[in-house]
């Protein structure tokens, strides 16, 4: 998945902001203040290495395929990294980012969902 796509991706769902926290080349995803997504891109690279929250019950099987590894400094969170261009389909990467944004979105309290529209 590209930077483009990834942020595309992000993006598309609902009160999202991105931030780089750590300069141009690293991309934090958040849903009302909690971080659901994130990855970097170094310059001249065309791949982004990506990385999210997967359901608990997933995160052993997808960190067993070739191209995904526990996300660093996040793995105890059950988030995945997909670290290769061909670690993961295009849709699946989509799919995974739904659920983390639902999942931290839903951590949120009621008055701060509500007033994101959330609820």
């Amino acid at each position: 998945m590209t930077l483009d796509e990834f942020n595309a991706a992000c993006g598309a769902l609902q009160a999202t902001d991105l931030t780089h926290p750590f300069g141009p080349e690293t991309f934090i995803w958040k849903v009302g203040g909690k971080m659901f997504a994130g990855g970097s891109q170094p310059a001249g690279q065309g791949f982004a290495k990506v990385s999210f929250k997967v359901p608990d019950d997933t995160f052993e099987i997808l960190t067993q395929e070739d191209g995904v590894i526990p996300a660093p400094y996040m793995a105890r969170a059950k988030w995945i990294q997909v670290a290769t261009a061909d670690g993961m389909a295009n849709d699946a990467i989509a799919d995974y980012l739904a659920f983390s944004h639902k999942t931290y979105a839903a951590k949120l309290t009621r008055a701060k969902r509500a007033e994101l529209g959330l609820d």
